[in-house]
């Protein structure tokens, strides 16, 4: 499969908590990294989502936000993850920043060069890649 999605996940279903209208599904990826998504029920049916099946989560960079030195715990989002910035490469306005987590995922953001300034994302810094349940899709193959 080919899509624009920056960030491909491919691993196992964990678990999946079943709600009235949506469903909170936990993949275990490659590495022990474990995203979590909210999709409608129905989607979760229709693509028969159980703990152990086979599956992917796709994250369009776009909705990546970068963390330098916050607190994990203190925001919203379920999907905090911790790493260091591998590269960071400039356009005439956004940069993609792709950092590297424990285990060998990589996950890339899109961000204004303002903000790579300001931050100070550069090569080896400490960082966290944030992004909401709700932004994460989830697919299986055939």
């Amino acid at each position: 499969m080919r899509t624009s999605a920056r960030n491909h996940f491919s691993g196992q279903i964990s678990a999946v908590k079943t709600g009235a209208v949506n469903d909170e599904v936990t993949l275990r990826v490659d590495g022990g990294l474990e995203i979590v998504a909210v999709i409608t029920h129905g989607s979760a049916m229709s693509l028969g989502l159980a703990a152990g099946k086979p599956a992917f989560a796709l994250v369009k960079a776009s909705s990546v936000i970068v963390m330098v030195d916050g607190d994990a715990t203190q925001v919203s989002t379920r999907n905090v993850v911790a790493g260091s910035v591998a590269a960071v490469t400039k356009g005439a306005v956004n940069a993609e920043v792709v950092i590297a987590a424990p285990g060998g995922a990589q996950i890339a953001a899109i961000v204004t060069n303002e903000s790579v300034d300001r931050l100070g994302l550069a090569a080896g810094k400490a960082v966290a890649a944030l992004f909401k349940a709700s932004s994460v899709i989830v697919g299986v193959d055939g």
